[in-house]
């Protein structure tokens, strides 16, 4: 469904019933005669918008999160609670994620030239870090609502954490594989009017198009509403219980809630809420002006572009602003900076002790701390 060629309105009425190969999220803009609009524009809009958008979160993305692993790989006892294993594999996903962009950046300017192997594998992959960075930033506001809320039991599960955090990301990798099956089994590379082929999900041809209703929902409910579900909860419930102490410093803590959450919905909303235009447009076509479907068309790139920035965010969101993360990447700076010395980065003084969890640096939710 996330392949850089779909648009989100694909047939009009007189066109859907006449399918012969399977529902496909991609077809030609230029079918005008046959009931369809002629929108080869998107496809020109697509190619000069999307591949310099691309490489720039792919840079930025690619910096903050090999410097997130680096320092996580280079700091001694780095990995002590379960934020910062999540915040690991947060990083990792981000970087697989990022690396299924250039792909889709030269699909914009001259269609797919990878074959349906490699075409498979790339949107599987990519919707395999898709769901997996999602799962993860649920993870992390769950462990936050723990450490902060529940501090007593996570004084006594303090030794387990740090084993179930392991245990949830493996859980949370597996989920995604198996959410990701719809990309490997429907993933085709299909032509166009122009000569140009194109990576695109193929879907079965049924009634009412259930096989792409079923894909997308379940990608608008496992992908953006569980999370942020989970998340506007416990974030509710850290408010709350910061606003109620009285021992640290809050206002900080509350800044960077409000940011966590305000960019994930930025980032997720426009893109979900035309996925959910596309379900009912599959589902029963009710867009059927071409001016309306262009501009969706349109609508579906830039928020999809939008959604992607997350990947390159998450490193300044969830990690950079944290106290102790910051305090790490300062020092290494400072060893590189000053020399390695005799001891090299492998001797690094290890981390200090942390603050009790009621501290203003540990209730820095979903951060690294």
């Amino acid at each position: 469904m996330d392949n850089m060629d779909e648009t989100l309105t694909t047939y009009m009425t007189t066109v859907t019933d006449d399918a012969e190969n399977g529902s496909t999220d991609y077809f030609d803009y230029n079918f005008g005669s046959s009931g369809m609009c002629e929108r080869q524009w998107v496809r020109v809009f697509r190619g000069h918008y999307e591949p310099p958008l691309f490489w720039i979160i792919f840079i930025l993305g690619a910096v903050g999160n090999l410097m997130v692993v680096w320092i996580y790989t280079t700091v001694r006892n780095r990995l002590k609670t379960m934020t910062d294993v999540y915040l690991l594999n947060l990083a990792v996903a981000d970087l697989l994620f990022l690396c299924m962009l250039p792909f889709w950046a030269v699909d914009a300017i001259k269609g797919w030239d990878f074959g349906t192997g490699l075409c498979k594998m790339v949107s599987a992959v990519y919707k395999i870090n898709f769901f997996s960075s999602m799962f993860l930033l649920t993870c992390i506001s769950v462990d936050r609502y723990i450490a902060i809320v529940q501090v007593i039991k996570a004084q006594n599960l303090k030794k387990k954490r740090l084993f179930y955090s392991k245990l949830a990301c493996l859980g949370v990798w597996c989920v995604s594989t198996v959410l990701a099956l719809p990309e490997f089994i429907f993933a085709q590379v299909k032509p166009d009017t122009s000569g140009l082929s194109f990576c695109t999900l193929v879907y079965w041809n049924n009634a009412y198009n259930r096989t792409k209703i079923l894909v997308l929902v379940l990608q608008i409910c496992m992908g953006f509403c569980l999370p942020l579900l989970v998340m506007f909860f416990c974030y509710s419930v850290i408010i709350r219980s910061l606003l109620q102490a009285k021992s640290f410093e809050k206002h900080k803590a509350l800044r960077v809630i409000f940011a966590v959450v305000f960019v994930f919905v930025l980032s997720q909303l426009p893109y979900n809420s035309l996925l959910i235009v596309e379900a009912l447009q599959a589902a029963n076509t009710t867009i059927t002006d071409c001016t309306t479907l262009t501009a969706v068309d349109v609508a579906g790139q830039i928020a999809k572009s939008l959604a992607y920035t997350h990947a390159c965010l998450n490193p300044f969101l969830y990690v950079f602003i944290g106290v102790r993360f910051r305090q790490d990447l300062l020092r290494i700076m400072k060893m590189c900076a000053g020399g390695l010395g005799k001891g090299g980065l492998s001797k690094m003084q290890p981390v200090p002790k942390r603050p009790s969890v009621l501290s203003d640096t540990d209730t820095t939710p979903a951060l690294s701390l």
